[in-house]
Protein backbone atom coordinates (compact mmCIF):
# COMPACT_ATOMS: atom_id res chain seq x y z
CA UNK A 1 0.00 0.00 0.00
CA UNK A 2 1.32 3.77 -1.00
CA UNK A 3 2.42 5.57 1.98
CA UNK A 4 1.30 8.98 2.92
CA UNK A 5 4.05 10.52 1.55
CA UNK A 6 3.77 9.05 -1.24
CA UNK A 7 6.05 11.12 -3.98
CA UNK A 8 4.10 10.12 -7.36
CA UNK A 9 1.23 12.61 -8.13
CA UNK A 10 -1.61 12.54 -10.61
CA UNK A 11 0.00 15.61 -11.84
CA UNK A 12 3.31 13.52 -13.46
CA UNK A 13 0.65 11.23 -15.27
CA UNK A 14 -0.88 14.08 -16.42
CA UNK A 15 2.58 15.26 -17.60
CA UNK A 16 3.27 12.09 -19.18
CA UNK A 17 0.66 10.90 -20.31
CA UNK A 18 -1.85 13.71 -21.50
CA UNK A 19 -0.34 14.51 -25.42
CA UNK A 20 -0.89 11.24 -25.87
CA UNK A 21 -4.62 11.21 -25.04
CA UNK A 22 -5.47 14.40 -26.44
CA UNK A 23 -3.77 13.05 -29.37
CA UNK A 24 -6.58 10.03 -29.37
CA UNK A 25 -9.33 11.22 -27.75
CA UNK A 26 -11.47 14.38 -28.07
CA UNK A 27 -11.36 16.16 -24.69
CA UNK A 28 -14.16 18.52 -23.62
CA UNK A 29 -13.36 22.41 -22.10
CA UNK A 30 -14.04 21.24 -18.98
CA UNK A 31 -11.92 18.48 -18.76
CA UNK A 32 -8.96 20.41 -20.47
CA UNK A 33 -9.16 23.44 -17.90
CA UNK A 34 -9.43 20.62 -14.87
CA UNK A 35 -6.36 19.10 -16.06
CA UNK A 36 -4.31 22.39 -16.83
CA UNK A 37 -5.06 23.06 -13.57
CA UNK A 38 -3.73 19.88 -11.70
CA UNK A 39 -0.47 20.33 -13.48
CA UNK A 40 -0.33 23.95 -12.43
CA UNK A 41 -1.08 23.58 -8.41
CA UNK A 42 1.20 24.24 -6.19
CA UNK A 43 3.70 25.56 -8.71
CA UNK A 44 5.15 28.65 -9.53
CA UNK A 45 3.02 29.31 -12.37
CA UNK A 46 0.18 30.43 -10.02
CA UNK A 47 2.02 32.74 -7.99
CA UNK A 48 2.13 32.54 -3.69
CA UNK A 49 4.57 34.57 -1.50
CA UNK A 50 8.00 34.11 0.19
CA UNK A 51 7.86 33.52 4.25
CA UNK A 52 10.55 34.03 7.15
CA UNK A 53 10.49 32.55 10.14
CA UNK A 54 10.60 35.08 13.21
CA UNK A 55 13.02 32.71 15.20
CA UNK A 56 15.46 31.01 13.21
CA UNK A 57 14.84 32.89 9.99
CA UNK A 58 14.23 29.67 7.84
CA UNK A 59 13.05 30.88 4.11
CA UNK A 60 10.22 29.10 2.82
CA UNK A 61 8.02 29.37 -0.54
CA UNK A 62 4.60 28.83 -0.58
CA UNK A 63 2.74 28.68 -4.31
CA UNK A 64 -1.33 29.46 -4.42
CA UNK A 65 -3.41 25.84 -4.64
CA UNK A 66 -5.63 25.98 -8.15
CA UNK A 67 -8.88 25.16 -5.94
CA UNK A 68 -10.34 22.35 -8.72
CA UNK A 69 -12.84 20.35 -7.18
CA UNK A 70 -11.13 17.73 -9.57
CA UNK A 71 -7.48 18.41 -8.26
CA UNK A 72 -6.11 15.97 -5.24
CA UNK A 73 -4.06 18.68 -3.48
CA UNK A 74 -6.92 21.40 -3.26
CA UNK A 75 -9.66 19.24 -1.22
CA UNK A 76 -8.53 18.40 2.43
CA UNK A 77 -9.20 22.23 4.21
CA UNK A 78 -12.84 22.15 1.94
CA UNK A 79 -13.62 18.28 3.20
CA UNK A 80 -12.89 19.38 6.95
CA UNK A 81 -15.16 23.00 6.66
CA UNK A 82 -17.82 20.97 5.15
CA UNK A 83 -18.09 18.45 7.83
CA UNK A 84 -17.72 21.04 10.61
CA UNK A 85 -20.44 23.52 8.97
CA UNK A 86 -22.85 20.19 8.24
CA UNK A 87 -22.43 18.89 11.98
CA UNK A 88 -23.17 21.96 13.31
CA UNK A 89 -26.56 21.82 11.58
CA UNK A 90 -27.97 18.44 11.66
CA UNK A 91 -30.22 17.37 13.92
CA UNK A 92 -28.67 15.35 17.10
CA UNK A 93 -29.52 11.91 16.53
CA UNK A 94 -29.34 8.77 14.80
CA UNK A 95 -28.53 9.10 11.10
CA UNK A 96 -28.58 6.02 8.18
CA UNK A 97 -25.77 6.03 5.68
CA UNK A 98 -27.94 4.57 2.17
CA UNK A 99 -25.89 4.36 -1.25
CA UNK A 100 -28.26 4.28 -4.27
CA UNK A 101 -26.35 2.36 -7.26
CA UNK A 102 -26.80 2.21 -11.20
CA UNK A 103 -26.43 -0.78 -13.70
CA UNK A 104 -23.81 -0.71 -16.01
CA UNK A 105 -26.41 -0.85 -18.93
CA UNK A 106 -26.91 2.74 -18.88
CA UNK A 107 -23.29 4.20 -18.17
CA UNK A 108 -23.41 5.07 -22.33
CA UNK A 109 -26.41 7.30 -21.43
CA UNK A 110 -24.05 9.15 -18.56
CA UNK A 111 -20.85 9.35 -20.83
CA UNK A 112 -23.50 10.90 -24.08
CA UNK A 113 -24.84 13.24 -21.20
CA UNK A 114 -23.66 13.74 -17.98
CA UNK A 115 -25.34 16.27 -16.73
CA UNK A 116 -28.77 15.43 -17.46
CA UNK A 117 -27.65 11.36 -16.18
CA UNK A 118 -26.77 13.18 -12.85
CA UNK A 119 -29.63 15.24 -12.47
CA UNK A 120 -32.15 12.48 -13.09
CA UNK A 121 -29.92 10.24 -10.82
CA UNK A 122 -30.39 13.21 -7.64
CA UNK A 123 -34.01 13.30 -8.71
CA UNK A 124 -34.87 9.52 -8.66
CA UNK A 125 -33.00 9.39 -5.29
CA UNK A 126 -34.78 12.03 -3.90
CA UNK A 127 -37.75 11.06 -4.62
CA UNK A 128 -37.86 7.89 -3.44
CA UNK A 129 -36.69 8.61 -0.16
CA UNK A 130 -39.55 11.63 -0.12
CA UNK A 131 -42.11 8.82 -0.89
CA UNK A 132 -40.94 5.96 1.57
CA UNK A 133 -40.87 9.10 4.61
CA UNK A 134 -44.27 10.11 4.14
CA UNK A 135 -46.26 6.53 3.06
CA UNK A 136 -43.97 4.59 5.98
CA UNK A 137 -44.01 6.75 8.85
CA UNK A 138 -46.11 10.20 7.48
CA UNK A 139 -43.07 12.40 7.20
CA UNK A 140 -41.33 14.74 5.47
CA UNK A 141 -37.90 13.78 6.22
CA UNK A 142 -34.33 14.85 4.88
CA UNK A 143 -31.11 14.05 2.96
CA UNK A 144 -27.79 15.18 2.60
CA UNK A 145 -26.82 13.11 -0.65
CA UNK A 146 -23.12 13.12 -2.48
CA UNK A 147 -22.25 11.95 -6.17
CA UNK A 148 -20.28 9.63 -7.19
CA UNK A 149 -19.54 8.38 -10.34
CA UNK A 150 -16.10 6.12 -10.06
CA UNK A 151 -15.24 2.25 -8.80
CA UNK A 152 -11.71 1.76 -7.33
CA UNK A 153 -10.62 0.71 -10.31
CA UNK A 154 -11.61 4.28 -11.99
CA UNK A 155 -14.35 2.60 -13.84
CA UNK A 156 -17.53 4.46 -14.36
CA UNK A 157 -19.94 3.85 -11.59
CA UNK A 158 -22.39 6.30 -10.85
CA UNK A 159 -23.54 6.16 -7.54
CA UNK A 160 -25.19 8.70 -4.67
CA UNK A 161 -24.07 8.30 -1.34
CA UNK A 162 -27.17 9.70 1.50
CA UNK A 163 -27.32 10.43 5.21
CA UNK A 164 -30.77 10.38 6.28
CA UNK A 165 -31.95 11.54 9.89
CA UNK A 166 -33.94 8.85 11.96
CA UNK A 167 -36.67 11.66 12.40
CA UNK A 168 -38.80 13.54 10.40
CA UNK A 169 -41.14 16.15 10.97
CA UNK A 170 -45.15 15.07 10.78
CA UNK A 171 -48.57 16.45 9.29
CA UNK A 172 -49.29 16.94 12.63
CA UNK A 173 -47.15 19.45 12.90
CA UNK A 174 -44.57 16.97 15.53
CA UNK A 175 -40.92 15.83 15.36
CA UNK A 176 -41.64 12.34 14.74
CA UNK A 177 -38.57 9.17 15.32
CA UNK A 178 -38.51 6.42 12.63
CA UNK A 179 -36.23 3.57 11.27
CA UNK A 180 -35.46 0.16 12.64
CA UNK A 181 -32.33 -0.93 14.52
CA UNK A 182 -30.52 -1.92 11.38
CA UNK A 183 -32.04 0.08 8.40
CA UNK A 184 -34.79 2.71 7.56
CA UNK A 185 -36.56 1.83 5.02
CA UNK A 186 -36.36 -2.48 3.78
CA UNK A 187 -34.20 -2.21 0.55
CA UNK A 188 -35.53 -4.39 -1.56
CA UNK A 189 -38.57 -1.94 -1.92
CA UNK A 190 -36.31 1.40 -1.99
CA UNK A 191 -34.24 -0.45 -4.49
CA UNK A 192 -37.78 -1.42 -7.17
CA UNK A 193 -39.13 1.98 -6.26
CA UNK A 194 -36.01 3.80 -7.50
CA UNK A 195 -35.02 1.77 -10.72
CA UNK A 196 -39.06 2.65 -11.87
CA UNK A 197 -38.80 6.13 -10.79
CA UNK A 198 -34.87 6.60 -12.84
CA UNK A 199 -36.16 4.60 -15.76
CA UNK A 200 -39.47 6.53 -16.31
CA UNK A 201 -37.59 9.98 -15.82
CA UNK A 202 -34.87 8.87 -18.26
CA UNK A 203 -37.69 7.48 -20.97
CA UNK A 204 -39.98 10.56 -20.25
CA UNK A 205 -37.05 12.82 -20.76
CA UNK A 206 -35.81 11.67 -24.03
CA UNK A 207 -39.29 11.93 -25.76
CA UNK A 208 -39.41 15.52 -24.46
CA UNK A 209 -36.19 16.04 -26.40
CA UNK A 210 -37.70 14.26 -29.75
CA UNK A 211 -35.43 10.90 -28.56
CA UNK A 212 -37.76 8.75 -27.85
CA UNK A 213 -36.31 5.64 -29.33
CA UNK A 214 -32.76 6.77 -27.98
CA UNK A 215 -30.84 4.15 -26.13
CA UNK A 216 -34.02 1.73 -26.09
CA UNK A 217 -31.55 -1.72 -25.97
CA UNK A 218 -29.47 -0.28 -23.21
CA UNK A 219 -32.91 1.13 -20.95
CA UNK A 220 -34.69 -2.15 -21.28
CA UNK A 221 -31.51 -4.31 -20.54
CA UNK A 222 -31.39 -2.15 -17.01
CA UNK A 223 -35.11 -3.22 -16.39
CA UNK A 224 -33.70 -6.98 -15.92
CA UNK A 225 -31.53 -6.90 -12.57
CA UNK A 226 -32.36 -5.59 -9.54
CA UNK A 227 -31.00 -2.46 -8.45
CA UNK A 228 -28.45 -2.48 -5.85
CA UNK A 229 -29.11 0.02 -2.77
CA UNK A 230 -27.45 -0.10 0.46
CA UNK A 231 -29.08 0.72 3.80
CA UNK A 232 -26.38 0.79 6.95
CA UNK A 233 -27.90 1.52 10.44
CA UNK A 234 -25.78 3.62 13.00
CA UNK A 235 -25.73 3.30 17.00
CA UNK A 236 -23.16 6.14 16.82
CA UNK A 237 -23.62 9.91 16.60
CA UNK A 238 -25.09 12.21 13.82
CA UNK A 239 -21.32 13.57 14.25
CA UNK A 240 -20.12 10.32 13.54
CA UNK A 241 -22.10 9.39 10.29
CA UNK A 242 -21.40 13.04 8.99
CA UNK A 243 -17.36 12.45 9.25
CA UNK A 244 -17.97 9.38 7.72
CA UNK A 245 -19.83 10.74 4.69
CA UNK A 246 -17.23 13.36 5.10
CA UNK A 247 -14.74 11.03 3.59
CA UNK A 248 -16.70 11.09 0.30
CA UNK A 249 -17.81 14.81 0.13
CA UNK A 250 -14.62 16.21 -1.49
CA UNK A 251 -13.16 13.03 -2.47
CA UNK A 252 -11.74 12.90 -6.47
CA UNK A 253 -11.64 9.73 -8.80
CA UNK A 254 -8.10 8.76 -7.23
CA UNK A 255 -6.03 10.41 -4.77
CA UNK A 256 -2.45 10.65 -5.02
CA UNK A 257 -1.79 8.34 -1.75
CA UNK A 258 -2.59 5.48 -3.89
CA UNK A 259 -0.70 5.56 -6.80
CA UNK A 260 2.41 3.49 -6.30
CA UNK A 261 4.35 4.00 -9.33
CA UNK A 262 4.52 5.72 -12.36
CA UNK A 263 6.40 4.20 -15.41
CA UNK A 264 7.52 5.65 -19.16
CA UNK A 265 4.11 2.98 -20.44
CA UNK A 266 1.85 1.96 -17.14
CA UNK A 267 0.77 3.74 -13.89
CA UNK A 268 0.35 1.21 -11.02
CA UNK A 269 -2.11 2.18 -8.00
CA UNK A 270 -4.12 0.70 -4.92
CA UNK A 271 -7.43 -0.50 -5.12
CA UNK A 272 -9.67 -2.15 -2.80
CA UNK A 273 -11.09 -5.54 -4.61
CA UNK A 274 -14.87 -5.65 -3.51
CA UNK A 275 -15.45 -9.40 -4.90
CA UNK A 276 -12.69 -10.01 -2.81
CA UNK A 277 -13.49 -8.87 0.55
CA UNK A 278 -12.38 -5.30 -0.10
CA UNK A 279 -8.90 -6.15 -0.11
CA UNK A 280 -6.16 -4.03 -1.41
CA UNK A 281 -4.90 -4.90 -4.28
CA UNK A 282 -2.54 -3.34 -7.03
CA UNK A 283 -3.93 -1.83 -10.48
CA UNK A 284 -1.73 -1.77 -13.71
CA UNK A 285 -3.35 0.35 -16.44
CA UNK A 286 -1.75 1.40 -19.69
CA UNK A 287 -1.03 5.33 -19.25
CA UNK A 288 -3.26 6.62 -21.63
CA UNK A 289 -6.14 4.25 -20.40
CA UNK A 290 -5.52 5.44 -16.85
CA UNK A 291 -5.74 9.33 -17.92
CA UNK A 292 -8.83 8.54 -19.77
CA UNK A 293 -10.73 6.85 -17.08
CA UNK A 294 -10.05 9.94 -15.13
CA UNK A 295 -11.24 12.15 -17.21
CA UNK A 296 -14.70 10.04 -17.12
CA UNK A 297 -14.62 11.76 -13.72
CA UNK A 298 -14.40 15.05 -14.40
CA UNK A 299 -18.39 16.67 -13.44
CA UNK A 300 -19.69 19.15 -16.36
CA UNK A 301 -19.01 23.01 -15.42
CA UNK A 302 -21.91 23.59 -12.68
CA UNK A 303 -23.17 20.20 -11.74
CA UNK A 304 -23.63 20.28 -7.67
CA UNK A 305 -22.22 17.12 -6.32
CA UNK A 306 -23.69 18.32 -3.27
CA UNK A 307 -27.42 18.25 -3.02
CA UNK A 308 -29.68 18.78 0.58
CA UNK A 309 -33.44 17.78 0.69
CA UNK A 310 -36.48 18.19 2.80
CA UNK A 311 -35.65 19.76 6.05
CA UNK A 312 -32.20 19.60 5.45
CA UNK A 313 -33.09 21.96 2.54
CA UNK A 314 -32.97 25.63 3.98
CA UNK A 315 -36.10 26.33 1.37
CA UNK A 316 -38.23 23.35 3.19
CA UNK A 317 -37.03 24.40 6.61
CA UNK A 318 -37.74 27.81 6.24
CA UNK A 319 -41.45 27.28 4.46
CA UNK A 320 -41.83 24.36 7.14
CA UNK A 321 -40.18 26.84 10.29
CA UNK A 322 -38.04 24.20 11.47
CA UNK A 323 -35.69 24.98 14.33
CA UNK A 324 -33.54 22.20 15.08
CA UNK A 325 -31.55 22.17 18.86
CA UNK A 326 -28.25 22.93 17.73
CA UNK A 327 -29.28 26.35 15.78
CA UNK A 328 -30.87 27.35 18.68
CA UNK A 329 -28.36 26.89 21.08
CA UNK A 330 -25.93 28.70 18.07
CA UNK A 331 -27.73 31.42 17.00
CA UNK A 332 -28.61 33.77 19.87
CA UNK A 333 -24.48 33.40 21.12
CA UNK A 334 -23.80 34.48 17.18
CA UNK A 335 -26.21 37.55 17.54
CA UNK A 336 -24.35 38.87 21.22
CA UNK A 337 -21.46 38.99 19.66
CA UNK A 338 -20.28 37.96 15.92
CA UNK A 339 -16.33 38.68 16.28
CA UNK A 340 -16.39 35.50 18.55
CA UNK A 341 -16.57 33.43 15.10
CA UNK A 342 -12.61 32.52 14.52
CA UNK A 343 -11.75 32.95 10.97
CA UNK A 344 -10.83 30.87 8.16
CA UNK A 345 -7.55 30.15 9.11
CA UNK A 346 -7.86 29.88 12.67
CA UNK A 347 -11.02 26.96 11.70
CA UNK A 348 -8.54 25.27 9.57
CA UNK A 349 -6.08 24.97 12.39
CA UNK A 350 -8.72 23.72 14.85
CA UNK A 351 -9.88 21.30 12.51
CA UNK A 352 -6.67 19.68 10.51
CA UNK A 353 -4.68 19.64 14.18
CA UNK A 354 -1.80 21.41 13.37
CA UNK A 355 -0.49 25.05 12.55
CA UNK A 356 0.78 26.15 9.64
CA UNK A 357 1.91 28.89 10.40
CA UNK A 358 4.52 27.44 12.45
CA UNK A 359 7.94 26.94 11.25
CA UNK A 360 8.69 23.51 10.10
CA UNK A 361 12.58 23.65 11.07
CA UNK A 362 12.56 25.33 14.88
CA UNK A 363 8.83 24.72 15.61
CA UNK A 364 9.03 27.63 17.66
CA UNK A 365 8.70 31.01 15.59
CA UNK A 366 5.63 31.45 13.22
CA UNK A 367 6.52 32.12 9.49
CA UNK A 368 6.15 36.10 8.45
CA UNK A 369 5.38 36.99 4.53
CA UNK A 370 7.97 38.98 3.19
CA UNK A 371 7.39 39.16 -0.23
CA UNK A 372 4.37 38.24 -2.96
CA UNK A 373 5.02 36.12 -5.82
CA UNK A 374 3.50 37.02 -9.08
CA UNK A 375 1.42 34.90 -11.17
CA UNK A 376 3.34 33.85 -14.06
CA UNK A 377 1.11 35.02 -17.13
CA UNK A 378 0.39 32.62 -19.61
CA UNK A 379 0.39 33.86 -23.41
CA UNK A 380 -2.65 34.56 -25.12
CA UNK A 381 -4.17 31.54 -26.98
CA UNK A 382 -6.65 28.58 -26.76
CA UNK A 383 -6.42 26.20 -23.65
CA UNK A 384 -5.89 22.70 -25.02
CA UNK A 385 -2.85 24.73 -26.61
CA UNK A 386 -1.18 26.24 -23.77
CA UNK A 387 -1.91 22.40 -21.95
CA UNK A 388 -0.44 20.57 -25.16
CA UNK A 389 2.62 23.39 -24.48
CA UNK A 390 3.20 22.09 -20.84
CA UNK A 391 3.16 18.57 -21.46
CA UNK A 392 6.06 15.76 -22.16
Amino acid sequence: MAAPGSKHELATVVHRFGRELMEKQRLNAVQVKALHNIIQCRTASLGGHEEVCEHCHEKRYSYNSCGDRHCPKCQATKQALWVEEVTRLALPIKHYHIIFTVPHALNDVCLWNPTLYYNLLFGAVWRTLHSFGYSEYGVETGAIAVLHSWGQNLSLHPHIHCIVPAAGYSLKGEWKRIGKQKQLFEVHQLSHTFKGKFLDSLRRKLRKMGMPNAFYKEIQQAYKPDWVVFCEGSLASAEHVIRYLGQYTHRVALSNHRILDITPTHVRFMAKDYRDGARQKPVTLAGEEFLRRFCQHIFPKGLMRIRRYGIYHHTTKARMQLQFRTEEAIEPKKAKDKKQKPNTAERVMQLMGFDPGICPKCKKGRMQVVAQLPRIRAPAGMLPLLLLSKLL
